[in-house]
């Protein structure tokens, strides 16, 4: 397994990173099955492991703790707080009385006494950053946490958070997890190149773009989802979004340029989101150990140009073939009366 550096952190982290969604009720609800997953990655190389505290509510990060027993300091143990985890309006957001609660939650969850890297699971348009990474810092100063991150930033609040972060005598955000696939590149445009310029690093999230760049669905075929996607990310999938229409296309495309390279579909998604330069590490999200077994074969793949500049037909460079896909969207865009007089 190749290995980098984590932005400027100094930390040593697997090129493929382990993402945890699916363990629990979302989706593998095997707790002990869930667990081998998690320790054969970990015997293949894998040094990152990802979860988040509403992942399941909860019951992922459970798995996890009980994984890295007698193990825990081979990991980069990484989670996220924002989500609601409950009822009441307190009990969500990047405020520091939240936080407060939420890490401890975590920590007990994941039965360990600090969190490697802790990230801002997305933006909170009602709490300003320096309240948010006023309580991140005091957290690292504890030794509670020993890095921080943010997820599904947009490029300016990233710009924001940094100079924030430098003005106040704050710490910085460390990284930044966007998604990034074949089928959802706007990140290219601003994300990726602002990372890039502050030393932020990246681990980037559904590299296969929820189960599309696996060749599972295709056009006449059974469009047949399990229970998270179909309830939880629906918009992904409407065929009467134009975009998700042309996915059947693109991917019957990639199809042929995989073959045709010798690679399975899996592998070059994945093997195209790690040649970005941006971006330290990809992370894998498998429910099965079949799925973990093809996705880690792809580790030590890399595409040639000609490959590249095919993708970028199909896909021109910082475009997402679904707008509807974006998993954050900014609150002056949902709701019309911040545009308004």
């Amino acid at each position: 397994m190749r290995t980098t550096t984590l932005g400027r952190t100094g930390i040593t982290v697997s090129r493929i990173a382990l993402g945890t969604m699916m363990l629990g009720a979302w989706g593998n609800r095997d707790h002990e099955d869930g667990e081998r997953l998690v320790r054969t990655a970990l015997d293949a190389g894998v040094n990152l492991v990802d979860t988040a505290d509403m992942y399941s509510a909860g019951e992922s990060e459970r798995i996890v703790g009980k994984a890295l027993k007698g193990r825990r300091d081979e990991v980069v143990l990484a989670t996220k707080v924002h989500f609601p985890m409950g009822g009441g309006g307190n009990r969500q957001g990047n405020s520091r009385r939240w936080i407060r609660q939420a890490v401890e939650g975590s920590l007990r969850r994941l039965e360990t006494d600090r969190i490697d890297l802790y990230q801002v699971h997305r933006p909170d348009p009602s709490t300003d950053i320096d309240e948010t990474l006023s309580v991140l810092s005091d957290l690292v100063r504890e030794g509670k946490v020993l890095a921080i991150g943010s997820s599904d930033f947009p490029a300016e609040q990233i710009v924001e958070a940094r100079w924030t972060a430098e003005r106040r005598g704050h710490v910085p955000f460390h990284t930044e997890q966007p998604p990034y696939s074949v089928l959802m590149r706007g990140v290219e445009r601003a994300v990726l190149p602002t990372a890039q310029k502050y030393g932020v690093g990246v681990l980037t999230w559904s590299p296969l773009a929820s189960g599309w760049l696996t060749g599972k669905y295709r056009r006449g075929g059974p469009l047949e989802l399990n229970e998270f996607r179909r309830d939880l990310i629906p918009h992904k999938f409407d065929q009467s979004l134009p975009g998700n229409a042309r996915k059947y296309e693109v991917v019957e495309e990639l199809l042929r340029l995989a073959s045709d390279a010798g690679l399975s579909l899996t592998h070059l998604a994945l093997a195209f989101v790690l040649s970005h330069p941006a971006v330290d590490s990809a992370i894998i999200g498998p429910r099965t150990a079949d799925q973990l077994g093809d996705l880690l074969a792809a580790a030590d793949v890399e595409l040639d140009d000609a490959v590249l500049d095919r993708i970028d037909e199909l896909v021109p460079p910082g475009t997402d073939l679904n707008p509807a896909d974006a998993d954050y969207t900014p609150p002056q865009l949902a709701d019309a009366s911040l545009r308004r007089r």
